[in-house]
């Protein structure tokens, strides 16, 4: 199709009139850029009291506190490019988010991924949450929350980290320097798979199966093997199913299987059964497995969470764990919480750990 021919007489314009017509010119061009290309910025601030047995009383968080970047571009002919920046801080000093140790996380902790959509999928390159700790997370009561006091963290996944080559305090459940593909829905049913390379990112020695003074991972290793993570759901209804399989850089491997339905509008039960695999790296207790049990009933603006679950590692003693929450709706973004956990058989001192939570979360 030609292009269309617009002519304009500017001899007859008034000053007044060539301002008007250079307003409605941007604000066209505006409209046509939008159009065409999307960014969103987001954000997610929770922050409350909590105690914690051995602990004292301090300000803290329930939620990740994030602060992120998301965008789309129409390509044409059905392909979009796309592109996702995730930060996170601490809500008690606006710091960076601190991992355990208290060691300061990478400034996109959360995710810095670029990549393409259309007909075929979605593939994206950068640093994110690997597939099966992202599909497992939809079957946990906390709904994934990175809460003590909720499942995904630990029970839900068996205690496994993604990336153990990473850096003392970051993140067990992400991957940098990887791969993500993901499958078009057909049927209800999606694919989703992720690969990463063997690169140093900086992390401390793992004895494993060597001594302190020739550990089998030295300090700054490389991984053993090609990290690889792949998970499938179905969702058919008011019901989803999941599984999922991966592999870490130091060959440690996980499985899952999952299932949730509404039982009815307001009520969503869930469970989940895991087991971990790290023959490669430990002479005993090889061998975990885990299963979490949880339900979600909403009445009004308020929201009751409810879980159970037990984590046995071969020769250990069970690890197990109660933990209920309720979350108050004052708006659609923000919402009031309190929750308790109790968590025993722990390989430490104390071998039982109780948390209180009680503080406000809102998105924007």
């Amino acid at each position: 199709m030609p292009a269309a021919r617009i002519h304009l007489d500017l001899g007859n314009f008034r000053p007044m009139k060539h301002s008007l017509l250079a307003v409605a010119l941007l604000g066209a061009c505006a409209a046509a850029a939008h159009a065409q290309t999307s960014v969103q910025v987001y954000g997610n601030l929770d922050a409350g009291v909590v105690k914690r047995s051995g602990q004292e009383v301090s300000i803290g968080k329930r939620a990740a506190n994030t602060l992120g970047f998301k965008g789309t571009e129409d390509l044409g002919n059905g392909f979009t490019a796309l592109f996702h920046l995730e930060m996170r801080y601490e809500p008690d000093t606006g710091s960076s988010e601190v991992g355990p140790g208290g060691n300061g996380r990478a400034l996109f902790q959360g995710q810095s991924r670029v990549g393409l959509q259309g007909g075929f999928g979605t593939l994206r390159i950068g640093r994110g949450l690997t597939p099966f700790h992202d599909t497992i997370g939809h079957f946990e009561p906390f709904h994934a929350i990175p809460t003590a006091g909720g499942f995904h963290t630990d029970l839900s996944v068996a205690g496994y980290s993604s990336q153990p080559l990473d850096p003392v305090g970051a993140s067990g459940n992400r991957w940098s320097n990887a791969v993500w593909y993901d499958s078009p829905v057909m049927g209800g049913f999606q694919l989703n798979t992720a690969l990463a390379t063997k690169e140093n990112n900086g992390a401390v020695a793992i004895i494993g199966r060597g001594s302190a003074g020739a550990p089998q991972y030295p300090a700054g290793a490389e991984a053993s093997a090609t990290p690889f993570s792949v998970s499938a759901t179905y969702h058919d209804g008011p019901a989803a199913l999941m599984a999922a399989y991966e592999r870490n850089a130091i060959e440690s491997t996980v499985w899952s299987v999952g299932a949730s339905v509404h039982a009815t509008p307001e009520l969503k039960l869930m469970g989940t059964f895991t087991r971990l695999d790290e023959d490669h790296t430990r002479l005993f207790n090889t061998d975990t497995t885990a299963w979490v049990l949880g339900a979600n009933y909403t009445l009004g603006p308020g929201k009751f969470l409810a879980g159970y679950g037990q984590k046995d590692a071969d020769g250990l003693e069970k690890v197990k764990q109660l933990s209920l929450g309720y979350e108050y709706s004052l708006s659609a973004r923000t919402y009031l919480y309190i929750d308790a956990s109790r968590k025993t058989g722990l390989p430490a001192n104390p071998a039982t750990i109780r948390q209180y939570d009680i503080g406000i979360n809102h998105t924007f």
